[in-house]
């Protein structure tokens, strides 16, 4: 019964710890945050839970059950991504559930492209989304949404 957030602004999120789609698997290089490094990342941020089948959902959102009454959401992210595919599921259970839900991928971009490249037209085009996101969630009255 707690007041929800006006938006969840997700920028490349890693949302599964079980490393089961196409895209943890394929995603290896080095150069960017990939399978090993997420392996790592999820293991230290999980503790001892990290292995067992009752990882709750709110440290792994890909394992929520029930999405229904999540705030809109904005997910932006690169199609060279590791966590692309858990992203576009996510998107997806979040559209069937009838959370409002706004997808933006950006071809040719890894994890964390607007900061490792923040001049790049691409890393430009994804922070100007990211604020128009921000400005339609915190004042909807000038962007054409009711309070």
């Amino acid at each position: 019964q707690e007041p929800l957030p006006s938006l969840l602004l997700l920028h490349a999120p890693v949302l599964d710890d079980r490393h089961t789609t196409v895209s943890s698997q394929a995603i290896t290089d080095p150069r960017t945050w990939n399978r090993a490094g997420s392996q790592r990342g999820w293991r230290s941020y999980l503790g001892p839970v990290a292995d067992a089948a009752d990882v709750p959902a709110y440290a792994a959102p890909a394992r929520a059950t029930d999405l229904a009454g999540l705030p809109p959401t904005a997910l932006i992210l690169g199609d060279l991504e590791l966590a692309r595919d858990e992203a576009l599921t996510f998107a997806t259970r979040l559209a069937q559930a009838d959370v409002p839900v706004e997808l933006h991928i950006y071809p040719n971009a890894t994890h964390g492209f607007d900061v490792v490249v923040p001049d790049a037209a691409v890393s430009l085009a994804s922070r100007h989304v990211q604020g128009e996101a921000l400005l339609r969630a915190l004042h909807p009255a000038d962007h054409g949404r009711p309070d």
